[in-house]
């Protein structure tokens, strides 16, 4: 990336260096990001998710929306995201609103994963308590009973895709002794706004 000049689109940027991060070697979840949310009491939280899809509309990843992030999004509809590609001494910062992705995008993900993982949407309340592991078991034997041999099970209405949609995205690429390279993307009424930022 040519700091000086970015080009003015960020997402084909975005596409090389995700592509880049697939191919880099000690890397076994190019994918993963830092998902951060803002709840009704004003705290933060922050975990590891998986970016599933992206294109100009956003970045997109799924889970229980009775979660603590999902009610997180349902209180304020915004949220960070990170990468760090550590063997590329890359990070990119994501920052914007966040919608529900349509019912029909959210069936076919669903549907393309293993159904072991199906079912588990169906067994576990995310971010719910509960009193063990045997406990938890015996939640997913229900499950297997509900939908048994090879039916297959439908998505659960709790779960589904949210997509972010990026007003700030921000490429930072590390050089020896802290000199390193930042340029910021703001959305604006008539695409993007670059500054280069000092590191």
């Amino acid at each position: 990336m040519d700091f000086d000049h970015p080009p003015a689109d960020p997402m084909p940027e975005f596409a090389a260096w995700f592509q880049q991060a697939a191919e880099a070697s000690g890397l076994p979840n190019p994918n993963a990001m830092t998902l951060a949310t803002v709840g009704s009491d004003g705290h933060p939280a922050a975990r590891i998710v998986l970016l599933k899809q992206f294109d100009e509309r956003g970045f997109v990843f799924f889970t229980n929306r009775g979660s603590r992030k999902g009610e997180d999004l349902a209180a304020n509809g915004v949220a960070a995201l990170v990468f760090h590609w550590d063997p590329l001494d890359r990070q990119l910062r994501i920052e914007g609103r966040v919608e529900q992705i349509a019912d029909e995008e959210s069936d076919a993900y669903y549907e393309s994963r293993p159904r072991e993982s199906r079912l588990n949407a169906w067994a576990s309340d995310q971010s719910k308590p509960i009193e063990s592991r045997s406990a938890l078991e015996g939640r997913r034997a229900e499950i297997d009973a509900k939908f048994p041999g090879e039916t297959a099970p439908p998505r659960p209405p709790h779960w589904g895709g949210y997509r972010v949609m990026a007003d700030r995205l921000e490429f930072w690429q590390g050089h020896p002794f802290r000199l390193h390279d930042r340029v910021v993307y703001q959305r604006t009424s008539n695409g993007w706004a670059t500054n280069r930022l000092m590191p």
